[in-house]
């Protein structure tokens, strides 16, 4: 389902958009996801809508039948790319497994809030952002997943997780639909 509203109190999840993370090859050019991003960025905090920024710091601990990949672990690996120009109200979170809410208290932080509605963008699709798109909708958020400002590694896991998972998990639209529904939430709200 394309992407109908978006509540009073959405909230911008930006997902593992980070120096150790960018450098790795895509299915999507790279250059064209952190543009999208930053233009909803840019749209969220112009109408002063919770940002939040999420990287990560490790993996679960868990035994897995598949070998972990190696990442190029840098010193400036968790950090954040400067294109997303974190600001003073934004909320940063570390996360140390694939989703943002399993180990973080992000769901008690978004509910401080009154956020009930999340859009969700980053990197990987199949993993970082469909990982935390799940636990969201399990916390009873309304889910939108801008399909044009996420990428992956994996082109079959990334058609999978959008023409598959996503549509179960909440609705998906583009960058541009989604600034759409953004201005016109705001001419709503004009005398």
């Amino acid at each position: 389902m394309p992407v109908t509203t978006l509540d009073p109190v959405t909230a911008l999840l930006v997902v593992d958009l980070q120096k150790g993370l960018v450098t790795l090859p895509t299915v999507h050019p790279i250059g064209d996801i952190i543009a999208r991003i930053t233009a909803l960025l840019a749209a969220f905090r112009a109408r002063r809508l919770p940002v939040v920024l999420i990287n990560v710091a490790g993996g679960a601990p868990g035994r897995t039948e598949q070998p972990r990949r190696a990442l190029p672990l840098t010193q400036d690996f968790t950090d954040l790319i400067p294109d997303l120009a974190p600001q003073q109200g934004d909320l940063l979170v570390t996360k140390r497994s694939w989703g943002a809410f399993a180990t973080t208290d992000l769901d008690a932080r978004l509910k401080s809030r009154g956020v009930t509605q999340l859009v969700i963008t980053g990197i990987a699709t199949a993993t970082g952002v469909e990982s935390t798109a799940r636990q969201a909708y399990e916390a009873g958020y309304h889910v939108t997943l801008a399909t044009d400002a996420m990428t992956d590694p994996r082109e079959e896991a990334h058609d999978y997780s959008i023409r598959n998972v996503f549509p179960r998990l909440g609705e998906t639209g583009t960058t541009r639909e989604i600034l759409d529904m953004l201005v016109k939430a705001r001419d709503q709200d004009l005398p």
